[in-house]
């Protein structure tokens, strides 16, 4: 148990049987009245975002969740295998939880895999990866002074959107956190 005044951004909290991460959090304190938070929560299965203001100094449940590093070793066809890096362990993960952060995952690249009585809640991306593009359009000379863009597929086989001056073969740094969004290329 915790209080409000407890929480913290990535907190999982269980109410009424549900697992509902802290996404953000703010105290208000009004000229008026009793203090309060308010919350921004998302559920941990499916992803669904809700607003819920808590009165100040109300008791929340917490939820024990285990956050490891594990390893991603491969796709069997129908699941994702992690290992455990410190005991070697092996998960299968459903799509269904590893979610867009399929579009990023090289073998051999380490993640977070957070669980909550041994079933496995979500998967924790680095805030980038570096990822090659594998296919895009050539750029046209003299286009790259506007902030247009345009698809490119990477190794993953995730396509996102590209300024017009990346090329084919170019390691650029994808944000992991929004979907994959390009911040810049890498140099070397």
């Amino acid at each position: 148990m915790a209080t409000t005044n407890d929480l913290k951004n990535g907190m999982v909290l269980n109410l009424e049987g549900q697992l509902w991460q802290v996404v953000e959090f703010q105290h208000v304190k009004p000229g008026k009245g009793p203090a309060f938070v308010r919350t921004k929560l998302k559920h941990v299965e499916s992803g669904k975002n809700v607003d819920k203001t808590f009165n100040a100094g109300t008791k929340v449940e917490t939820a024990t969740v285990d956050r490891r590093s594990f390893q991603y070793l491969y796709n069997d066809g129908t699941n994702f295998v992690f290992m455990d890096v410190q005991d070697y362990d092996q998960i299968e993960v459903d799509p269904a939880i590893v979610g867009t952060a399929a579009g990023f995952l090289l073998e051999n690249q380490e993640v977070i895999v957070a669980t909550n009585e041994g079933r496995v809640l979500f998967i924790e991306m680095p805030a980038s990866v570096e990822l090659v593009v594998s296919y895009t359009e050539p750029g046209v000379v003299g286009d790259s002074a506007t902030g247009r863009t345009k698809p490119a597929t990477l190794e993953t086989g995730a396509e996102i959107q590209v300024p017009l001056f990346i090329e084919q073969g170019e390691k650029i740094k994808v944000d992991t956190r929004d979907g994959g969004s390009y911040l810049s290329r890498v140099k070397g």
